[in-house]
């Protein structure tokens, strides 16, 4: 009698009854609820009658929930004691969920000692995270020391490449301007002394003591450590790390400790590259534009440089190169299973590399000036 389904709305005065009837188990057309409240009308009281129903899914459960707010809404008493008993129950969760919300529609913001708390757990959670994956590297890289370190020779040859001379064009561009920046600022005040021949000194000192190292440090935390994060996020999401660890091999060992051993090697290379590449700029703007022979100008150059000076950056930049490999692939080991997840951990890759490097850079700087050197 009522094989076919569908619902059936019919007014008596002030009182409507919505009939439900047929099988609802599978999808079918979506019913709409402003049409059965345009045809209920001003009544005042609504009951359901579920006499014919055989079977019921989320699709009447859904429309129900949805006619019973709207016409609770409206101030109209609703009997739904014929209702299924399940389906009761999945309203009434229903609107324990819609009483989360408030008024705008926007979940309702937690307090702020809450919020204070939740900020402290993350953080100290991913300093967690951060410590255990260190110690994972730190055995990983003993076990090379010792000689039973289980990665590819053959990659960790292509990542001294990449690490070194494939960087090589733009360390030589940014070290140039660098050096050309400051030989050029420096001379416009030291013009007014007749003091030009101490832009050498100048550009000889920040090249070998900071910029050299920090400027390397940036162009390969943009450069590598992106690079990084970008390989190990997509064999993440690949599932290429899950596969190492059922092959017994250790995912810290076999791709970070490779990584982060080609660039603490390369990067003092490059760091001194930097300087000299710095203080050749430095020196076309004194030769050129202040009239300075390039003999005097070399000479006053070694006169204000040693080994010291030098063996300063080279220090940092060993100690840059750690942290930016250290953030390239932490992120990376730890990214997502998508490729938003992938661009996410390259962006917090740099940045944290970035960061790390001026922070570092700030706490040398001060040590240094505290012991003299």
């Amino acid at each position: 009698m009522h094989e076919k389904r569908g619902v059936t709305i019919t007014t008596e005065g002030d009182e409507g009854v919505v009939s439900l009837h047929g099988s609802w188990r599978e999808a079918g057309p979506r019913l709409r609820v402003a049409d059965s409240l345009k045809t209920l009308g001003a009544v005042r009281r609504v009951r359901f009658e579920t006499s014919g129903l055989i079977s019921w899914g989320s699709l009447l459960a859904v429309f129900v929930s949805s006619l019973v707010d709207a016409l609770k809404a409206r101030d109209v008493k609703v009997d739904d004691q014929a209702l299924p008993q399940g389906m009761l129950r999945l309203i009434a969760l229903a609107a324990q969920g819609k009483g989360r919300v408030d008024d705008s529609g926007a979940l309702p913001r937690d307090s702020f000692l809450m919020g204070m708390g939740r900020s402290a757990s993350s953080v100290w959670m991913a300093v967690l995270d951060f410590l255990s994956f260190i110690g994972e590297v730190v055995l990983g890289f003993g076990r090379v020391l010792v000689g039973k370190g289980r990665f590819r020779r053959d990659d960790f040859f292509l990542l001294l490449q990449d690490c070194g001379a494939s960087a090589l064009p733009i360390v030589s561009l940014i070290s140039l301007v660098i050096g050309v920046i400051f030989a050029f600022v420096g001379s416009v005040q030291l013009k007014l002394f007749g003091a030009q021949i101490y832009v050498a000194d100048i550009v000889g000192l920040a090249m070998a003591r900071e910029l050299g190292a920090m400027m390397t440090g940036i162009i390969m935390a943009g450069r590598t450590g992106a690079a990084f994060a970008a390989q190990l996020g997509t064999m993440q999401v690949n599932e290429e790390v899950d596969a190492l660890t059922t092959m017994g091999l250790n995912p810290a060992e076999y791709l970070v400790v490779p990584r982060m051993i080609a660039l603490v090697i390369m990067m003092p290379l490059l760091c001194l590259y930097a300087d000299f590449i710095g203080i050749g700029g430095g020196m076309a703007i004194g030769v050129g534009m202040l009239d300075i022979p390039w003999v005097q100008y070399w000479h006053q150059t070694c006169s204000s440089l040693d080994v010291t000076q030098f063996m300063h950056g080279i220090l940092k930049s060993a100690l840059y190169g750690v942290i930016i490999a250290l953030a390239g692939c932490y992120y990376g080991m730890r990214c997502g299973r998508s490729a938003s997840d992938v661009g996410g951990a390259v962006t917090q890759a740099v940045v944290a590399a970035i960061v790390g490097i001026i922070i570092a850079d700030g706490l040398i700087a001060v040590v240094t000036s505290i012991i003299g050197v």
